[in-house]
Parts: structure tokens; sequence; C-alpha cells
């Protein structure tokens, strides 16, 4: 049967701690032989993505930025989110009364930091087209600025470190469904470990959670879910083999 891959990255198939894929080389391997189609379904941005291609040699088409852009596909960049320079004006405006700490006003020092990205990948993941990161020094304003950001057309995702400011038509499920239209009679799998890939997680027919780095997982109320027993690409590598018999 023809498959297709759709994967999280960070802490899914890059491990949460050095952003390393090789305890997924088994299954990277068997992928690329096959000419599996592998898509990323990530929160990073395209420049990330195509340097991650790059790295594991790999050409399948990618979705960026929380469901927000596809790129590869033969009919051209889809995009569903909203521009950045919107996004960005907007939580600038809050970010001060909501204790807010946007992408856009963190240097790439602190991106470092705060992900602990190498230079090159902090300054790539500040060249945002579609969404934009932060993080929220008191939990306890987040659902206010929550509301506020659903009245102006825009909502907020979690994701492992950071959480997303993204336009609300936006979501790693719809731009999966409409990957998977160029892809019919596919089986389709799906791996993800935070509350951003669930939409993800459900539209799939073998939906996969891969634990948090901590051993924890998401809680996930899918029919058919599956759990890796390990986390990031360990755990990916370990369920895949399972899956396709390797």
């Amino acid at each position: 049967m023809r498959t297709i891959i759709f994967t999280d990255l960070d802490g899914t198939l890059l491990n949460h701690h050095d952003y390393s894929f090789d305890e997924a080389s088994t299954m990277l391997r068997f992928i690329k032989k096959r000419s599996i189609p592998l898509i990323y379904t990530t929160s990073k941005t395209q420049k990330e993505c195509r340097l991650l291609q790059e790295k594991m040699g790999i050409s399948s088409p990618f979705i960026v930025e929380n469901g927000a852009a596809i790129f590869g596909l033969e009919s051209g960049v889809i995009e569903l989110g909203v521009g950045y320079e919107e996004l960005r004006s907007f939580i600038q405006k809050y970010a001060k009364a909501f204790d807010l700490m946007p992408f856009s006003l963190m240097r790439v020092e602190d991106v470092m930091e705060a992900t602990d990205f190498s230079r090159e990948m902090a300054i790539l993941a500040k060249e945002r087209e579609y969404s934009e990161p932060f993080l929220c020094s008191h939990e306890e304003k987040l659902e206010a600025f929550k509301e506020i950001a659903k009245q102006n057309g825009y909502k907020v995702l979690r994701g492992g470190r950071f959480y997303h400011l993204v336009g609300e038509k936006q979501d790693k499920g719809e731009a999966v469904s409409l990957v998977l239209k160029h892809y019919k009679g596919y089986r389709s799998i799906a791996l993800g470990d935070s509350y951003n890939d669930l939409d993800m997680l459900r539209v799939v027919d073998i939906p996969i959670l891969i634990p948090r780095y901590d051993g924890s997982y998401i809680d996930a109320d899918i029919e058919g879910l599956k759990k890796a027993p390990y986390p990031g690409p360990k755990g990916w590598d370990f369920v895949l083999e399972e899956i396709f018999g390797v």
C-alpha cells in the first residue's frame, strides 16, 4: 500500500534537547529508499524546513508555521495563514499588557537561549512569514489575550516551547487534508507530540502520539491513536519500524 507520512519536527523527528535526528536513521533510510513522501508539518519556517530537508536528504512537499502554507506541490504554494507583519503588529500592541514576549521583540541571542538553537537556526527561526511565536510569563493572563485575539480574527496555538499567534483559519489538520487531495489512495500516517499537532492527528488513517521529552503524553482523545514508547526520534523510529515491519 502506498503510504504518506506527516511529521512534526521539534520533539518528534528532532530530539528536544539538541535537535538531532540520528536516532531515526533506520526509518529515514527506509523512507528514502522507497520514495515514501515525508511531509514536515511543523511550526518551523520555510527556510528552516529547506535546510533540514537538505540535511536529511528529503525532497517532499512540506507544511510550515502550524499549517500556514504548503510548499512543494505541483500546484504551487498554498497559503492558509495571514501575513507576518499583521500578526507582529497585533501582538506588539498587547505584549506589555499581557506580559508577552513575541519573537519579533527577541534578539537572536534570546531565541538561542530559549530554544538551544544554534545561531544559524535561530536566525532562520526569526525569518517568519505567517505566525508569531511568543512566551507568556503570566499564564493567568493568557485566556484574556486569547479572547482578544479571537475577536480580531486570530487564535493562539500551544506548542512545545512557545505559544503561537496565527490566523483563525489555519491549522495543521486543514493543511494535511489539502495535501492528501494530491495523494489520493495513499494510507496516511502522522506523528506529533504537542497540542498543536492534534488537528493533524485527527485527519489521518494512523495517528501516532510521541511522548514529551520527560516521557509524559499530552491529553489526546483520538480514535485509533497509537502511542510511541519513547520520546523524540527514538520513538518516531521505533513505532514506524513496527508499522512497516522493518
